[in-house]
């Protein structure tokens, strides 16, 4: 059965990687978008495709989540053009920088913290409200392995995906009462632009983590994502873990195929 058909879905990060595919298979579902993130030009691109192949509603704004007052300006804006979303996936976020905590550049440390947790902060904070007033909606967190789980070198990463996971379970009990969903997403290793960022553009660096075997694709944690969201309104999925079959936790991964 397609529950997803017809509601209105909130992406973050929505022009590229985990963002993008999550776009283009809640289109694919009859959905309708509003994407945000800080390249527009990529946006206007994928929303020109999804309009074409699907016939939907798709909404765009140039959002850096970090800047709170151009979530806020966002928020009111998608609600009075459109509705307030039925579904939130909080997808943006990013790895800056690999290092001995001794060694770590603070500036990588306050691009992490600020939109890998205050992002997410500051996008609920908008919309979470407007939800429990419908009482209606469904948060959908993209946290990590590493929230679970810390690896060297990892550290101010680690700490923001773990607060991921604690916000995930603070916001869930936070709408008891209410019908409303918090479900979290947690990938392995996926390969996206994700690597690249982290090592400010290294391509080979970057093309070197995923040597040896099989990553997960952008659109196999889209596919768990709107699993999630497809369930009956009574269920909720509170935390997935989805690696791919040669990862087993952080620090075991078969890299002989």
């Amino acid at each position: 059965m397609n529950r997803i058909k017809g509601k209105l879905i909130l992406i973050t990060g929505a022009s590229s990687g985990i963002g993008e595919a999550c776009a283009r298979r809640f289109a694919a579902e009859g959905a309708d978008l509003a994407l945000w993130a800080r390249r527009r030009d990529r946006l206007e691109a994928l929303a020109g495709r999804l309009r074409a192949r699907h016939a939907i509603n798709v909404w765009l704004d140039t959002v850096d989540v970090r800047d709170r007052a151009a979530v806020e300006r966002a928020a009111g804006d998608l609600v009075a053009t459109a509705r307030v979303p039925d579904v939130l996936v909080n997808n943006a976020g990013l790895a800056s920088g690999l290092s001995k905590l001794q060694e770590g550049d603070p500036d990588d440390w306050d691009r992490m913290i600020d939109t890998n947790l205050k992002g997410l902060l500051n996008v609920s904070r908008a919309i979470l409200p407007r939800m429990v007033t419908e009482r209606r909606g469904h948060v959908v967190n993209l946290g990590s392995t590493a929230g679970h789980q810390t690896y060297p070198m990892g550290n101010v990463y680690n700490a923001t995906k773990y607060g991921v996971r604690a916000l995930t379970e603070g916001m869930n009990l936070d709408v008891a009462g209410t019908p409303i969903r918090v479900s979290a997403v947690d990938p392995g290793f996926v390969e996206t632009e994700f690597s690249e960022v982290r090592f400010h553009g290294d391509k080979e660096r970057a093309a070197a983590v995923y040597q040896g075997f099989k990553p997960l694709t952008a659109d196999d944690v889209a596919d768990a994502i709107a699993y999630i969201v497809n369930l009956p309104e009574h269920v909720n999925i509170l935390d997935l873990v989805i690696m791919p079959t040669a990862q087993r936790n952080v620090y075991v991964v078969d890299r002989s195929q």
